[in-house]
């Protein structure tokens, strides 16, 4: 709030008219101003350990955004669920005529601190690149209170997955608190503390608390922006659905000497269970897998208005080909996608040993399109399954499963959230499009459908809302990964973007 604010940016509001709009230059100033107030609060934010299955931490997590957004004016509610609640905060301004629900999200990746280039993931680090030797460097966070190099980095979890965005948005707050500016609709802000655990509550939580949501439309602050680091708008996400395999071998693991050729691989089974799903051109190999998916000529020409550079994409990534799913990355990303996120079997590095295992896992995800079915497509993958000879069970195989059948394999599955989608040329679109243009002098690049998921379905089909995502950040932030972080020149245009948006007449 005004106790952030810096003696240069009280002299700015002062001089300010609150009759007239903000105009571009306005909005440079601002966001860059009211950033360098706000680092401090990043960092205190990001420091807060935000993996969702430990709710004590996410606790913690839970009370700053709470007495974040009461500092702000808001009052705030917590919608009970099961496990982990989520924060519902209000602010009603006098000439609203409609409501417009706002989605950000908090925790985090779990980290592997052997994986991060600094000491503590959740503890910011401010980086520079050197370009003699191609590495980041350490610079002091005090930096930032000067000039400032908008190609530095933050690296810590969360930065850009999605902490960065939160704190972008309460200090588009601050703006327009501070310009006793009102904008002419009112705002919900629902935070969402479980999005990387797939949100399994959510759901519900929308159907039980549907009146306190009730809103006009949907903005979603959370993904990355183009690779271009152009000004984006995504109107879709895809769903996900999660799967856990494992197929079982001996009772326990056996030495490979005496054992090997009598006892079967469950590594090698599994193994080749998951390459019969998939053609060697990267197509799933499942029948049915993609009926009902069709790009006509104009959505071709929705998608192809992206600015992506497919050979500076693949360069970027490192890799010499792509999947043979369509020639684009924006029309591949039309299709659902069967992926394998991690495979465990025995012992690796210093720690092999010569047995045969016990069993072998595959954990793997379905990312679902607006046009397929979550149980429609777990069930194309579970029949599948049973065609290569599997008897299928959802535990530990008894002694009398082991006895009767040659192959047993767990299968568990979670569906999440489907895919949404809104059409261009929507209210909600074009406000949006209305507001990056008139804060960047130029159109934002319009994304069909994004890669990610986000659990928005449950809004637009139980509150029947239009929903679009706004990325701030920048593309190669290693979400998920270790050494995430977010650029300082996307963290300052976020500010601006949104601000934006909070001052854009619907």
């Amino acid at each position: 709030m005004t106790k952030y604010l810096t003696t240069i940016a009280f002299l700015f509001i002062t001089s300010y008219s609150i009759a007239q709009s903000i105009t571009d230059q306005e909005l440079n100033k601002l966001s860059l101003t009211y950033a360098k107030t706000s680092f401090d609060e990043l960092v205190d934010l990001l420091s807060l350990p935000n993996d969702a299955h430990f709710p004590k931490d996410i606790e913690k997590n839970f009370k700053w955004c709470k007495k974040a957004f009461t500092d702000r004016g808001f009052s705030t509610q917590q919608l009970t669920t099961k496990k982990i609640p989520l924060l519902l905060a209000s602010k009603n301004y006098k000439k609203a005529k409609k409501t417009v629900l706002v989605y950000l999200q908090v925790d985090g990746q779990p980290v592997d601190t052997t994986k991060w280039f600094q000491d503590n993931p959740y503890r910011a680090t401010l980086k520079e690149f050197n370009d003699q030797d191609k590495s980041w460097n350490t610079i002091s966070l005090s930096q930032l209170k000067d000039t400032i190099n908008p190609d530095w980095r933050i690296f810590a979890r969360s930065t850009s997955d999605a902490k960065g965005p939160v704190v972008m948005f309460l200090k588009a707050m601050d703006i327009i608190n501070d310009l006793n500016y009102e904008p002419d609709f009112n705002i919900k802000v629902i935070m969402d503390f479980e999005e990387e655990i797939s949100s399994p509550r959510l759901p519900k939580a929308v159907l039980d608390y549907k009146d306190q949501l009730a809103s006009d439309m949907l903005v979603i602050f959370d993904g990355p922006m183009h690779i271009s680091n152009k000004p984006t708008l995504a109107y879709g996400a895809r769903g996900i659905t999660t799967l856990s395999l494992e197929v079982f071998g001996p009772r326990a693991p056996q030495h490979s000497g005496h054992y090997g050729n009598y006892v079967p691989n469950p590594a090698l089974r599994l193994s080749q269970l998951l390459a019969s799903m998939m053609q060697d051109d990267g197509r799933v190999a499942i029948p049915g897998w993609y009926d009902g998916i069709e790009i006509s000529e104009e959505t071709k020409k929705i998608l192809n208005q992206v600015p992506d550079d497919e050979q500076t994409m693949r360069k970027k990534l490192g890799i010499a080909s792509i999947d043979n799913i369509a020639e684009t990355y924006q029309e591949s990303i039309q299709y659902p996608s069967l992926g394998i996120l991690g495979i465990k079997s025995g012992w690796v590095g210093t720690k092999r040993r010569t047995i045969i295992p016990s069993s072998a896992i595959a954990e793997m995800n379905i990312r679902l399109v607006k046009e397929t079915n979550a149980k429609h497509m777990v069930d194309l993958v579970k029949n599948h399954i049973v065609n290569q000879g599997y008897h299928i069970i959802d535990s530990v195989p008894t002694e009398e499963e082991r006895m009767k059948y040659k192959k047993i394999i767990r299968f568990n599955h979670q569906i999440a959230y489907d895919a949404f989608r809104t059409d261009f040329n929507t209210e909600i679109g074009q406000w949006l499009r209305n507001a990056i243009t008139r804060a960047f002098g130029k159109s934002p690049i319009q994304i069909r459908t994004g890669g990610g998921s986000i659990p928005i379905s449950p809004f637009v089909n139980t509150l029947n809302i239009p929903a679009v995502i706004v990325p701030t950040v920048n593309k190669d932030n290693n979400q998920h990964s270790p050494n995430e972080n977010i650029r300082v020149g996307n963290y300052i245009d976020g500010i601006k973007t949104i601000t934006a948006i909070l001052t854009q007449k619907l």
